[in-house]
């Protein structure tokens, strides 16, 4: 996500006519013209929409980044005609700005995706975590419970394909799972680690993190599965109850406020996020987050898409304008590869863009929330 270079390109042509010859006497008809007089063709005003010259901000971006980031995670894409587009990107070898561009030209074409979404941005958060409890470390980061069992839909109704609830067995019953609510007044054993209550709120956000401990080791926490109630994002509760001001609600202002309340007053706020997400903790490698795809996302290269209308190691163009929150980038325009999933990503025109690791990462993450436009790249076949 990160470390993106944002650039603005805006243009427009006008065009004047104009003669010096005076004009003849006016003459009165007797008959009407037997041949009517055709309008001079006009140039078109705007590029084809499938044409890259459509895409604003094109000549400005990195095309060796992006292919890039396309070469080196398209070994996901089940696609024919993608995965034919990466056997050719990976044999190209590397490439200048120049052939990269060349490259992207020849091998896909936009294709505008209607209406206009949103874009949202995530990260891979640091932050510090114990290995027992405190009265600041207090919220347990909990392991994939026992009891919680994921249900595959499609094995009861081939229309189902794909999906799957959370839940528990009950008896005889298949009964849904807890909420945060529940699930955080219920008993726990062993916890993975001890974390401020809202660092482990915004890590479950994130979906992944990395962990320092007090004796100098990283440790990352990783994805293990979620209850299965929605996603609730709580920027419009605090905005409404008057917590945060209107333009304000940038995830850094978020969590302040949650830090400054620490206790049953941010722990209700918290609370109206149904959503809990479980981890494991791996040893840290200095890699990027992995996404659903099952690969390391290149940072500001990468976004998390609705699965149900987007497919893996697909290439897009994002045009994200016209920003929500105080301090953001104005625009954000690259090609970027479909590598993950979120909860709150649902839609074709809505897309979280990862922007990296790190304290910097999460404060420009939390300030995304743009107007946007998508393109899908298609692969073209190579004559």
């Amino acid at each position: 996500m990160l470390r993106s270079v944002l650039t603005i390109a805006a243009a427009a042509l006008v065009l004047a006519a104009c003669t010096t010859t005076a004009p003849p006497p006016p003459v009165t008809p007797t008959t009407p013209p037997t041949t009517p007089t055709k309008p001079a063709p006009q140039p078109p005003t705007t590029p084809s929409p499938a044409s890259f010259a459509a895409l604003q901000g094109w000549n400005e971006e990195d095309h060796a980044a992006a292919l890039q980031a396309f070469r080196e995670t398209c070994g996901v894409a089940k696609d024919p005609a993608t995965a034919e587009v990466c056997r050719r990107a990976k044999a190209a070898g590397p490439v200048d700005d120049a052939r990269a561009r060349q490259f992207l030209e020849a091998n896909f074409r936009p294709e505008a995706v209607a209406g206009q979404g949103l874009l949202t941005a995530y990260f891979a958060p640091e932050y510090e975590a114990r290995m027992s409890r405190s009265a600041e470390f207090s919220a347990p980061m909990r392991g994939r419970p026992a009891d919680l069992a994921m249900l595959d839909l499609g094995a009861f109704d081939p229309s189902l394909k794909g999906k799957t609830v959370a839940g528990r067995v009950a008896g005889a019953t298949f009964v849904p799972y807890d909420d945060r609510a529940a699930i955080e007044a219920s008993p726990l054993d062993r916890p993975l680690a001890w974390m401020r209550p809202e660092d482990l709120f915004f890590l479950q956000i994130q979906g992944s993190g990395v962990l320092t401990l007090p004796d100098g080791r990283r440790v990352r926490a990783a994805f293990a599965a979620h209850n299965g109630k929605p996603f609730v994002g709580i920027a419009t509760a605090m905005r409404d109850q008057g917590l945060l001001s209107d333009g304000n609600t940038s995830g850094e202002a978020i969590r302040g406020w949650l830090a400054a309340n620490r206790g049953p007053r941010a722990d209700a706020i918290m609370q109206l996020n149904p959503r809990y997400i479980f981890f494991q903790t791996l040893p840290d490698d200095g890699r990027q987050a992995t996404g659903a795809a099952n690969v390391p996302l290149p940072a500001g290269r990468a976004i998390a898409v609705d699965p149900s209308q987007h497919a893996m190691g697909g290439l897009f163009w994002i045009d994200a304008s016209a920003p929500k929150l105080a301090g953001a980038f104005p625009t954000y325009r690259r090609a970027v590869v479909a590598l993950d999933t979120g909860g709150a990503i649902k839609g074709q025109v809505r897309a979280d863009l990862y922007i990296g690791t790190g304290q910097a990462a999460g404060t420009e993450a939390g300030r995304v929330r743009h107007d946007l436009r998508l393109w899908r790249l298609v692969p073209q076949p190579q004559p």
